[in-house]
């Protein structure tokens, strides 16, 4: 009987010992890919927002939105939608800033920041966003106004002040 008694109490020791360290570590490797799903899910929620906003901007060629140089001689109306659609883009860049942007990322987090920050230089070296960014950047987040503001600088190579 003894035997038996011992046997059952080493069994227990070791589903203990051996169990519980492999119960946590399962749960800290569900609980990561987890977090992963959920920020990948987050990044693909994001480039479809800017996907969407690639749709508006080709829904108005007549804004000539994607070209370097600006529309020359631009109607009231016309300065209104592009203003319009420049806010809809830094309340994109700003929500994905919030959103992707750490101090100390992964290389996934890495890859997927580094295509905002793309998309951020290619509409920064766009002389009319450029020059509309002090007014744009009016009450958005200010880590985010400092992070687009370097950005803009670097590639137009001047400064933006807020106005």
């Amino acid at each position: 009987m003894g035997s038996m008694r011992d046997a059952w109490e080493y069994a227990s020791f070791v589903v203990t010992a051996l169990g519980l360290p492999v119960a946590i570590l399962f749960f800290m490797w569900e609980q990561r890919k987890e977090r992963n799903n959920e920020e990948e899910a987050a990044y693909q929620l994001l480039s479809d927002a800017y996907n969407d906003f690639l749709k508006t901007v080709l829904a108005h060629p007549d804004l000539r939105l994607r070209t370097d140089e600006p529309l020359p001689n631009p109607t009231p109306e016309q300065n209104e939608r592009i203003l319009v659609i420049y806010e809809m883009l830094i309340s994109l860049f700003e929500r994905a800033y919030i959103v992707a942007w750490e101090e100390n990322m992964n290389e996934v987090e890495k890859r997927r920041w580094n295509s905002w920050d793309d998309f951020m230089r290619e509409w920064c070296r766009r002389e009319r966003f450029f020059h509309a960014l002090p007014l744009l950047l009016r009450g958005e987040d200010p880590q985010f106004q400092s992070y687009i503001r370097r950005i803009a600088e670097e590639e137009r190579g001047s400064l933006v002040q807020l106005t």
